[in-house]
């Protein structure tokens, strides 16, 4: 009897185990990342019981939460200034690397057959070119015949870290882009027929909706939706297509470890595999939190998705952060957050 009752309770202590050390951590931010970091949070709980609850709201929308310290982390597309980092008292580290799409809603255009130049596609969001049979369209398309249609352009309407990648390779591609509007989380968008849409969600949706369309999103959104995406004119002067193969190349030339508060954006990189719409996601955390534990388990979380959650991202064509980069975020980010 006695023997029975030892192995009971053996067998409902390794039962239980997971879920005495369990931690809830929340995280809200950009809408980039979030269909892996839904994927991360469900293996991650499966494998310690722990959970994550993370909202999609935007960039700012959580740069706005850890600020204000209703949040254990923040995510951004539109990394923080070093100088504004210790100001504040965060650290910040790359998570995940993704790409921006252009996607369309023109009847008869199959993926990736519509090809654009910098200089067109900031055109089109600039509302200088308002029809889909514009000569300069056709100029980027010999032999392709486009339809009298009128453009729409569906942009962000929140605060948002993709509307900063995408705005800041336009800037770095069209002198005229970033004289008239400029770059960053949300601008004044010129085209006289456009629509907003809240998230990468509210945006694939407009798209979808409106005849002769063209937004942003991020890639994974564009797939699960089914969109038809464009292909773009890089750096190298190389029509490419985006998927995980064109991010990781254009991420390959970016050594984290020599930018003050790893914050940098990788768009139009060199390279002729090159998407030239790269970006990555970002993490912030206090260094000296409030709740040691919670933020001690986001790294804990962050460090399993590192090591195990490679295959997932890639399945979801994320690329994920390199070994080196990686092994500088433990050793040089990681220290700086007193969980003890």
């Amino acid at each position: 009897m006695k023997s029975f009752l030892k192995t009971a309770l053996v067998i409902s202590a390794i039962s239980f185990a997971p879920v005495a050390f369990a931690v809830d951590m929340t995280g809200a931010g950009a809408t980039f990342p979030y269909p892996i970091y839904a994927k991360w949070a469900e293996a991650y709980k499966a494998k310690t019981g722990s959970n994550l609850n993370y909202q999609s709201i935007g960039s700012s929308g959580g740069i706005k939460q850890i600020k204000a310290k209703t949040v254990d982390f923040g995510a951004t597309d539109n990394p923080v200034k070093f100088d504004d980092l210790e100001k504040d008292g965060l650290v910040q580290f790359p998570a995940i690397i993704g790409g921006v799409v252009p996607v369309i809603n023109v009847e008869g255009v199959k993926p990736y057959e519509l090809k654009l130049s910098p200089d067109t596609l900031s055109d089109i969001f600039q509302g200088a070119i308002t029809n889909w049979n514009d000569r300069r369209i056709v100029l980027n398309n010999p032999g392709m015949k486009m339809p009298d249609l009128p453009i729409t352009v569906v942009h962000r309407a929140d605060g948002s870290g993709t509307t900063a990648i995408f705005t800041n390779y336009l800037a770095k591609v069209s002198q005229n882009w970033k004289d008239a509007v400029g770059e960053g989380a949300a601008v004044k968008w010129p085209a006289a027929s456009s629509v907003g849409g809240k998230g990468n969600e509210g945006v694939a949706a407009n798209v979808l909706r409106v005849k002769g369309a063209i937004g942003y999103v991020e890639y994974a959104y564009a797939k699960k939706n089914k969109m038809i995406s464009v292909s773009l004119k890089n750096r190298d002067g190389q029509f490419v297509q985006p998927d995980d193969l064109t991010f990781a190349a254009a991420a390959a030339s970016t050594d984290w470890s020599k930018v003050p508060g790893m914050g940098t954006f990788i768009t139009n990189a060199p390279g002729a595999k090159s998407w030239p719409i790269t970006g990555a996601s970002f993490i912030l955390v206090y260094k000296a939190p409030e709740n040691k534990a919670k933020v001690a388990e986001v790294l804990k979380f962050f460090d399993f998705a590192f090591k195990e959650g490679k295959k997932m991202a890639e399945e979801l064509d994320y690329v994920p952060m390199p070994d080196a980069t990686t092994d500088f975020i433990r050793k040089n980010v990681f220290t700086q957050v007193n969980t003890k």
